[in-house]
Parts: C-alpha cells; sequence; structure tokens
C-alpha cells in the first residue's frame, strides 16, 4: 500500500513534467482536448489503487475462530478489523387502525374533492358565458337585453340542463361556491341581475328547504380553502 501512495504522485510529476514543454506550445483547443486526457487518465489511476485496496485490506483482517458447532455460514461485515456476522432483514410492514376523527375528515374531504372535480368544469364555463353575455348586452337597451337572455337561457337550458340535474344536492352547494369563485359574484345577485328580484327571491326560498343558499360566500383564504387547493389541483391538472 506505501508503494502506491508513492507511485501515485511520482507518476503525476512524470507525466506533467513530460508534456508540460508541448503542451505550451500548442493551441487553446488543443488543450483542452489534453486536459480531459489527463483527467481521464488519473480517473483510472485513482479507480485502479481504490480497488486494489479493496481487495486486499480484507485478507490483512483474521478471520474469526470457528468452534466444533460453527456450521453455518452466515453473512458478515468489516468492522473495527473484525467480522462481525450480519443480515439484512426483510421488510415488515407494520399497521395500525385508521383513527375514527381522522377517518372522517378524510371521508368528507374525499367527497368534497370529487364534487370540486365534478363541477369546477360547469363553474369555468359558466363564468365564460356570462363574460359572453356582459359583453354582448353591455350597449343594448333593455329590451333587446331581455330578449338576448331570453335566447341564450334556451341555448344554455339544452346544453346543460341534463348533466347539471344529475347532481347532488351537496354537489350543487359545491358548484354555487364554484360559480362565485369564476364570477365574483353570488348566484343570488346572479339570478336578481338576469331575471329580476322576484325569481331570485323564489330560487333562494327552493334552495332553503334543500339546506342550501344562493347567497353563499366563497373566500379563498378562509373557509373555501380546501376548495381553492383543490380548485389549483385541477388547474395544474390541466396546464401539465
Amino acid at each position: 500500500m506505501a508503494a502506491n501512495r508513492v507511485t501515485f504522485p511520482v507518476f503525476l510529476e512524470l507525466l506533467l513534467q513530460r508534456n508540460l514543454y508541448y503542451i505550451s506550445t500548442i493551441g487553446m483547443t488543443a488543450k483542452r482536448k489534453i486536459f480531459r486526457i489527463l483527467l481521464a487518465v488519473l480517473a483510472i489511476v485513482a479507480v485502479s489503487i481504490g480497488a486494489a485496496h479493496a481487495q486486499t485490506a480484507p485478507d490483512s483482517i483474521p478471520l474469526p475462530q470457528l468452534g466444533p458447532n460453527d456450521t453455518i455460514p452466515v453473512p458478515a461485515q468489516i468492522i473495527g478489523n473484525e467480522y462481525v456476522p450480519a443480515q439484512t432483514l426483510e421488510w415488515t410492514w407494520v399497521q395500525a387502525p385508521y383513527p375514527k376523527h381522522l377517518l372522517k375528515k378524510r371521508q368528507e374531504w374525499t367527497r368534497l374533492r370529487n364534487a370540486v372535480y365534478v363541477c369546477y368544469p360547469y363553474a369555468r364555463r359558466a363564468g365564460i358565458i356570462m363574460n359572453d353575455i356582459n359583453a354582448h348586452i353591455a350597449h343594448m337597451p333593455d329590451k333587446d337585453k331581455k330578449t338576448y337572455i331570453k335566447s341564450r337561457e334556451k341555448e344554455l337550458k339544452k346544453q346543460f340542463a341534463e348533466p347539471l340535474s344529475e347532481l347532488s344536492i351537496y354537489q350543487g352547494r359545491v358548484l354555487m361556491k364554484l360559480i362565485n369563485r369564476q364570477t365574483g359574484n353570488n348566484c343570488y345577485e346572479i339570478i336578481k341581475e338576469y331575471k329580476g328580484g322576484f325569481t331570485a327571491r323564489t330560487w333562494q326560498t327552493v334552495a332553503f328547504f334543500f339546506g342550501s343558499n344562493l347567497k353563499q360566500p366563497y373566500d379563498a383564504n378562509g373557509d373555501e380553502r380546501e376548495i381553492e387547493n383543490i380548485v389549483q389541483e385541477v388547474e395544474r391538472m390541466h396546464r401539465m
């Protein structure tokens, strides 16, 4: 091992001296190529020395004394210049019952996540449609506004009546929150703007009997934080 420690610096010194004058007389590109070759040679020498050391080191460690009953070979590793029996155990999986309060919370979150995945495309579409309607009626007289809104209403019913009728009451509540997120207005204000106050109050009464509310707010940093996180997850998937 001592010979290796002396030989490596001497080899490096001789190699550099041998090529010093030659390297100084050639161009920069050739110098880079030669430098890369030198690095490769040094790496090979270092690896070979390390391998030689790894191969010879265990030979210098005395083997354990075996007794008459030591007949079963076992794996071993070297610790402190001594062979010590060692073995890697197989993976063991430990399971515990899920806490009831966490299980209920996870079930609620899964239900909410599924509802957002189902309803968010409708909410996005609603925001786009409302922006389009507002752009068209911005400079119309009131009479033309009502005619245009009725024409769009028939089109929207034909397009969305069937899929929206299949939503559960819970999904409907989530959809109203998402519409508020996309438009900046709750559903009560939207109905009041397009259909009048009486219609809005009527539908608010219907929603009340089903345990819902058309005036649901949306606070992305408050009560609706979980919905907002799920929406961000959906949008990241669409951007990929």
